[in-house]
């Protein structure tokens, strides 16, 4: 039955990590629209940009081993999102209760790329 659902995945797009990352990406972008620290502000909508992005390029390169690689820099992407979202909050960039929900899917899609990972190895 798994290996089933596992052909149903013929693209990225189907991968419901990546659909994931890309709200999360799009929520950023808008909730710092406004924000002045520039620096600071393109840092963050990078690394929310960047977690999408590896699982696409990953998935894109065709070998297993190479889409595992690409799950590990997402997943440390979104290690570094997280740090950059704690810092938002204290900086008062963000609101403490926008970080909170923010943090939380962030921690959602780090276990679901670790997930991913792992039946990557076990099964491929």
């Amino acid at each position: 039955m798994e290996k089933d659902k596992n052909k149903e995945i013929g693209r990225f797009e189907d991968l419901e990590v990546w659909k994931e990352a890309m709200l999360l990406a799009e929520s950023l972008y808008k909730e710092l629209y406004g924000c002045k620290d520039y620096s600071f502000r393109d840092q963050i909508q990078r690394s929310a940009v960047s977690i999408a992005s590896n699982i696409a390029e990953g998935y894109d390169r065709g070998s297993n081993k190479e889409f595992i690689r690409y799950l590990h820099i997402a997943k440390g992407s979104c290690a570094e999102l997280r740090t950059q979202i704690y810092l938002a909050e204290k900086f008062s960039i963000i609101d403490p209760k926008k970080a909170v929900q923010f943090i939380e899917v962030t921690k959602k899609i780090s276990a679901m790329l670790q997930n991913l990972i792992k039946v990557r190895k076990d099964r491929f």
